[in-house]
């Protein structure tokens, strides 16, 4: 027989808002229960070296996450190594099901399921994922400095990455299928305009060319659209700029969304279109997408579901 947990307020992810969330939860007494997800930790544990991370110069991403657990289960957060398979918004009790059979009630929910990047397939892309391919150039930019980077993608995103990006790289090259940028004009005017940015049209990253001892990105091979031509460009750096989903699976038919998924959240709120149940980090964020902002977004979830559960206490 399926076992069933109640708790005042149900956590579901574990990134830098789940965390913030559990900690600023259980220190208003909330007794918390934390569901992590299919990825503990979130996208940061695929990171390497984080620098923007206030109070370290550099930290592990992984261990950033693993300080993260530590401090949200010594403050009080019940953690559980379970993925949420349903949710039922239609009425509080909340209630969720997890993939190990566990039934969740609770009478507040937040949700910190974060976004995944989108990625190409490609298998070269893959080995070399944290070894000179990222898809966060705020993230990893700094770590090119006068090198050669290659872009991939032709949106507001790639757009975006490209130029922030001439503010490291000697050299950043584009690489679009079309001829014509998606982005919005005013970003396509900067980045012509920008003399550390070359655009390659019509053509595809074929695959990641790159060193294994020590393992890094050498170079990249792309494919001509029209003619199928092979040329190999030498960089240090891969950035996959072909956009974000945010992981909404348990939610995009009932709560409000935008921005190609998005949850929709209440002006200067994490509250979303249904009371009780409340959005943050990346979940909601189609404009920031930083740890600390998540964490930041993690600590408004968990108060404002403070002040929720303490006007609607039955």
């Amino acid at each position: 027989m399926a076992e069933t947990r109640h708790t005042k307020v149900l956590i579901i992810g574990s990134g830098p808002a789940g965390y913030t969330a559990g900690i600023y939860a259980s220190r208003a007494m909330l007794k918390p229960i934390l569901v992590q997800g299919i990825e503990p930790g979130g996208q940061l544990t695929t990171t390497t070296e984080v620098e923007n991370w206030p109070g370290h110069s550099e930290i592990q991403g992984p261990d950033l996450m693993v300080n993260m657990e530590t401090h949200a289960r010594a403050t009080g957060t019940e953690i559980i190594s379970d993925i949420i398979t349903d949710l039922d918004l239609s009425k509080r009790p909340f209630s969720a099901i997890g993939d190990s059979g566990t039934i969740y009630t609770c009478d507040a929910v937040i949700l910190a399921t974060g976004a995944r990047a989108k990625w190409l397939g490609l298998e070269s892309e893959e080995a070399f994922k944290g070894f000179g391919v990222s898809a966060c150039a705020t993230c990893d930019g700094f770590f090119y400095r006068d090198q050669e980077i290659v872009v991939v993608g032709g949106g507001n995103t790639a757009v975006e990455e490209a130029l922030f990006l001439t503010n490291f790289a000697s050299k950043v090259t584009l690489v679009h299928r079309r001829d014509e940028l998606r982005s919005e004009r005013i970003l396509a005017d900067r980045l012509m305009k920008n003399p550390k940015i070359e655009p390659l049209w019509f053509h595809e990253l074929a695959e990641v060319v790159g060193d294994d001892m020590p393992k890094g990105v050498t170079g990249v091979k792309v494919k001509h659209t029209k003619t199928g031509e092979i040329t190999e460009i030498p960089c240090k750096g891969v950035f996959i700029a072909i956009g974000h989903a945010p992981a909404n699976e348990l939610v995009k038919d009932v709560l409000q969304t935008h921005m190609g998924g998005y949850v929709v959240t209440e002006p200067d709120s994490t509250a979303t279109s249904i009371p009780g149940v409340f959005a943050a980090g990346d979940l909601t964020d189609h404009k920031y997408r930083q740890a600390v902002t998540s964490a930041g977004m993690g600590c408004m979830a968990a108060l404002e579901t403070e002040r929720f559960l303490a006007e609607n206490d039955e």
